[in-house]
């Protein structure tokens, strides 16, 4: 009885940049649980690579091209995953974008390119998923956030990545609160330190990553794919009850 409220089957969902690292990882995640899975992703080859491996399981996966931070691209990655599977159970608002710059540097370019990616394309696609289930009276968004949405993260230059992401945070809270009447659960995650390609090439320079590792009190980064088992979480029944919460998982982070 508990167990299957885990399950996944029968149930369908997009997640946003899903072609590569921690994306792909959901995309499979999802599937392995029993759902159908829409990669929505910018880069037509990653995206497309995602598909055919998440197709190779059994599982049914349609790639669409997508611009979060479009309205009209976002427009068209609803249309198609409609098309697709005719529902959209959840989705996975994965697709984020970060820029290391000391804040008297930052130009009006790399801060609008953060927030246009980072918060107003997850707005954007909230609003255009969040109208069909709505009008379903059922369905689950999750946010990745970041640990950033809360602390300042020692030794890293991050101010417009970690305001965006304290917005995404309260974006969650907000809109939890709006759709709940409507049965449209809206959570986040919150990564820590997880060791994507990006992140080990940062970790493995010596004046950062000796800094940083030793303040987690698991002493390592995650792995991406410790964070799908949250994701299936939060996508499935599971969690029916469950709404306006944004998880950390940091192997104890922000816990100093």
């Amino acid at each position: 009885m508990f167990m299957e409220k885990f399950s996944l089957k029968g149930l369908a969902g997009i997640v946003t940049g899903g072609g590569q690292g921690i994306g792909r990882v959901y995309c499979h995640a999802f599937a392995e649980a029993g759902a159908d899975v829409v990669v929505a992703e910018m880069n037509a080859e990653t995206g497309k690579e995602t598909s055919e491996q998440v197709r190779a399981t059994g599982r049914k996966c349609v790639f669409v091209e997508t611009d979060v931070r479009d309205r009209r691209s976002v427009e068209h990655m609803v249309d198609e995953s409609l098309k697709a599977f005719g529902k959209m159970d959840f989705l996975m608002n994965n697709v984020g974008l970060a820029r290391v710059c000391p804040a008297v540097d930052i130009s009006e370019e790399q801060w609008r390119s953060v927030f246009d990616v980072n918060l107003n394309g997850m707005f954007f696609c909230c609003q255009a998923v969040g109208r069909h289930m709505i009008n379903r009276k059922m369905g689950s968004i999750i946010n990745v956030s970041s640990v950033s949405d809360r602390i300042a993260n020692h030794g890293r230059a991050h101010l417009s990545y970690n305001v965006s992401k304290a917005g995404v945070r309260h974006l969650t809270t907000v809109l939890a609160c709006e759709w709940a009447e409507h049965n449209v659960r809206v959570n986040g995650i919150a990564p820590g330190f997880v060791a994507t390609e990006q992140a080990r090439r940062a970790l493995a320079d010596a004046s950062y990553g000796d800094k940083v590792v030793p303040w987690i009190p698991m002493q390592r980064p995650g792995e991406p794919a410790e964070l799908g088992p949250l994701a299936i979480f939060l996508a499935s029944p599971a969690s029916s009850y469950m709404t306006g919460t944004t998880v950390v998982i940091d192997g104890g982070y922000t816990c100093w």
